[in-house]
C-alpha cells in the first residue's frame, strides 16, 4: 500500500486536503480489505487528517484509528463517511472490536442514508459531528458500544443491538435498542419508561475530563490538547470552539516506536519529565512502565498494544494527581501478571478531587490475540480516579481461550474512594468480574457476560454459593451508586454439551442505606440461568429469557 509519511512512523498516515482524493480513497479501500476481518492482527494503523475538506469514505476496521487534527470537529470536514461497516454472517457485528474514530464533521452524500458505526466493544466514536443519521448496527445482531462528546443532527440508534452507552452528546432523536441503553449528560434521548423500554437517563455528567487529542497548527507543528476537568456537564464540550484546556507541544513527548523501544527507554524518558506517545504497534515489556510524575500524559495511537512478558504489570502509577492514560491496549503475557494496569501503588488517603487521574479508551485482554494470564486486569488504588470507557476481556475465543489456560480472577478491582466510571465493559473472568472495595463509587453503564466456560459448579463457586456474581460491592462499603447494568449468562456457548450451571446473584451488594443500584437487565441463553438480579431479590432469568429489574436500596432489600 502507498505510504503517507509522518513523524510518527510508517503506520501513521498523514492526509492533507490538497492531496488527490482518488489516491487517498484507493489506499483506504486497500486498508479496509486488509483489516476488515483480521480480528487478531499484529498490524496497527492511525489515519490522521489535517484540517480542511475531504471527499472520502473512511472505513475503520480492526486496529485502525481515524482522527481529525483540528481543534474542533468542524475543522476536518468529510463529505462521505467515517464508518465501520464490516460484519460476519447475517450482518452480525458482535465481534467488531478494537477501532476508533474521533474529531470529524461528517456530511453524508445522501441525506436519506445514515452513517454506520456498526460495532461492539472497544470501538469508541468521540468528538463527532454527524450532519445526518447515525446507526450502530447493520440490522444483524450487535453488542455495542460507546458514543461520547458528539452531535448527531439526525437520529442515532440501533435495531438489534444488545446495549449502547452515550455520554455528553446532543442527538436529534434516538431509535431502537434491545437490552440496556444508558445516557448521561445528553439531549435528544428517548423517554425513560423502564422496563417497557430499558432506558436509563442521567441528566448531567457529574465530573469528567475529556480524552486528550492530537492537533496540528498552520506550521505543521503537532500538539496534544488536554481538556480541563468539568463538573455537572450536559452536551458537548467543544460547542462554538470554546473548550477549556491546555496544549502540550509534541516536543514535550517521548515518541515511542515498537521496533526500537522497551520499558527501559520509556521509563528513562518518563523519569526525565517527558510525556509518552506510543505509535502503532506491539510493545514487548520486560518491566512495568512506571508513571511517577503528576500530570503525566501517556497516550497511544492506532491501538498501540503493550504485552508484559515477565509476569509483571504493564503500567504502574504512583499515587499522584492528574495522570492521563488513553488509547492503549494491554495483552496479558505468557507468565502470569498479578495485574496488568495498577493505578496507585497502594491504598491511599490522598484527595485528588481537584486534579484526578483519568483513563480513556483503555482496553485489556487475557488471551485472544496471544495466550496469557493475569490475576486482574485493572486495579485502582488511588482516590478520585475517572475511567471514561474501558473493556476488560478474558477471551472467550482465540489464542489460549480455555478455562485452564487464560486464567484470570477479576477484570476490575477498585480500592480507592470516589472513583467514577462511564462505560464499564467487563467480561468472562473466572471469579467476580468487578470487585468494589472503595467508598463513594459511581458507575454509569455496565455490560458484563459471566464466563462461558466453567466446566462445573465446583470450578466456579465461592464457598457453597452458586457461582461468582458479576458485580460485587464489598460488605463494608456504605455508599455506592450504579446505573444501567446489563449482566448476561451464556454458559457453554462454545461447548457441544452445555453444563447445567446457574448463577445465584448477578449483583451482590451490602444492605446499606446509601448503596443504590438502578436499572438492571439480565439475560440467559443456551443453558442454566440467573436466580436473582441482586442478592436474593428479584425474579430468576432462565434460558432464553430477558428480565428487567428496577433497582435496589437497603429499604427494598428489607421489605
Amino acid at each position: 500500500m502507498q505510504s503517507f509519511p509522518s513523524i510518527f512512523g510508517d503506520n501513521v498516515m498523514l492526509f492533507d486536503p490538497d492531496m488527490d482524493m482518488d489516491t487517498i480513497q484507493l489506499f483506504l479501500d486497500a486498508l479496509h480489505k486488509q483489516q476488515a476481518n483480521d480480528e487478531f492482527s499484529e498490524r496497527r494503523y492511525a489515519l490522521l487528517f489535517k484540517p480542511g475538506d475531504y471527499d472520502l469514505d473512511v472505513t475503520v476496521d480492526y486496529y485502525v484509528q481515524a482522527a481529525g487534527l483540528g481543534q474542533v470537529p468542524g475543522d476536518v470536514r468529510i463529505k462521505g463517511a467515517i464508518q465501520s461497516v464490516s460484519s460476519t454472517t447475517k450482518n452480525r457485528v458482535t465481534i467488531m472490536f478494537w477501532r476508533s474514530a474521533e474529531n470529524f464533521y461528517v456530511s453524508p452524500r445522501n441525506a436519506d442514508v445514515p452513517i454506520y458505526w456498526a460495532v461492539s466493544q472497544a470501538a469508541p466514536y468521540r468528538r463527532m459531528h454527524i450532519k445526518g443519521n447515525l446507526r450502530f448496527d447493520l440490522s444483524g445482531w450487535a453488542s455495542g458500544g460507546f458514543l461520547a462528546n458528539s452531535i448527531v443532527e439526525g437520529t442515532a440508534g440501533l435495531i438489534s443491538g444488545q446495549q449502547w452507552f452515550t455520554r455528553n452528546s446532543e442527538l436529534g432523536g434516538w431509535i431502537g435498542g434491545k437490552w440496556n441503553r444508558t445516557f448521561v449528560g445528553s439531549s435528544g434521548t428517548p423517554a425513560t419508561t423502564w422496563s417497557n423500554a430499558p432506558t436509563t437517563i442521567i441528566d448531567y455528567t457529574p465530573v469528567i475530563r475529556d480524552k486528550p487529542f492530537l492537533v496540528i497548527d498552520d506550521s505543521d507543528d503537532f500538539r496534544v490538547f488536554v481538556p480541563s476537568l468539568m463538573q455537572a456537564t450536559r452536551g458537548v464540550s467543544w460547542r462554538d470552539g470554546k473548550e477549556s484546556g491546555k496544549h502540550i507541544p509534541i516536543s514535550d513527548f517521548y515518541i515511542a516506536f515498537p521496533e526500537k523501544d522497551c520499558a527501559e527507554s520509556i521509563n528513562t524518558a518518563l523519569a526525565a519529565g517527558k510525556h509518552v506517545l506510543f505509535t502503532p504497534g506491539i510493545y514487548a515489556l520486560d518491566h512495568a512502565i512506571r508513571i511517577r510524575r503528576p500530570g503525566t500524559v501517556v497516550m497511544g495511537m492506532g491501538l498501540a498494544t503493550l504485552i508484559p512478558e515477565t509476569g509483571q504489570a504493564a503500567i504502574v502509577t504512583d499515587d499522584v494527581p492528574g495522570i492521563t492514560i488513553s488509547s492503549l491496549m494491554v495483552d496479558a503475557g505468557p507468565q502470569t501478571s498479578p495485574v496488568l494496569i495498577q493505578i496507585g501503588s497502594s491504598r491511599s488517603d490522598q484527595d485528588h478531587s481537584e486534579n484526578p487521574t483519568t483513563l480513556h479508551d483503555v482496553f485489556c485482554r487475557v488471551g485472544g490475540a496471544v495466550a496469557g494470564s493475569a490475576d486482574a486486569c485493572l486495579i485502582v488504588n488511588s482516590n478520585n480516579v475517572i475511567i471514561d470507557h474501558t473493556w476488560l476481556w478474558r477471551a472467550d475465543h482465540g489464542a489460549g481461550a480455555e478455562w485452564t489456560v487464560n486464567r484470570s480472577k477479576n477484570g476490575l478491582v477498585v480500592n480507592g474512594d470516589d472513583v467514577t466510571i462511564y462505560g464499564l465493559f467487563n467480561e468472562h473472568f473466572q471469579e467476580y468480574q468487578t470487585v468494589w472495595n472503595g467508598e463513594h463509587g459511581r458507575v454509569y453503564f455496565y455490560q458484563s457476560e459471566i464466563p462461558y466456560d466453567p466446566p462445573n459448579h465446583e470450578s466456579w463457586r465461592p464457598g457453597s454459593t452458586g457461582g461468582y456474581a458479576s458485580y460485587k460491592v464489598a460488605e463494608h462499603v456504605r455508599v455506592h451508586e450504579a446505573y444501567g447494568l446489563g449482566i448476561y449468562s451464556f454458559f457453554g456457548i462454545h461447548q457441544e454439551k452445555n453444563p447445567d450451571l446457574r448463577l445465584k446473584s448477578a449483583i451482590e451488594v451490602p444492605e446499606a442505606e446509601n448503596v443504590r443500584i438502578t436499572h438492571v437487565s439480565t439475560y440467559s441463553g443456551r443453558s442454566g440461568g440467573i436466580d436473582h438480579p441482586i442478592n436474593t431479590t428479584g425474579e430468576a432469568t432462565n434460558v432464553d429469557e430477558l428480565k428487567f429489574f428496577e433497582g435496589i436500596t437497603s429499604e427494598s432489600q428489607q421489605q
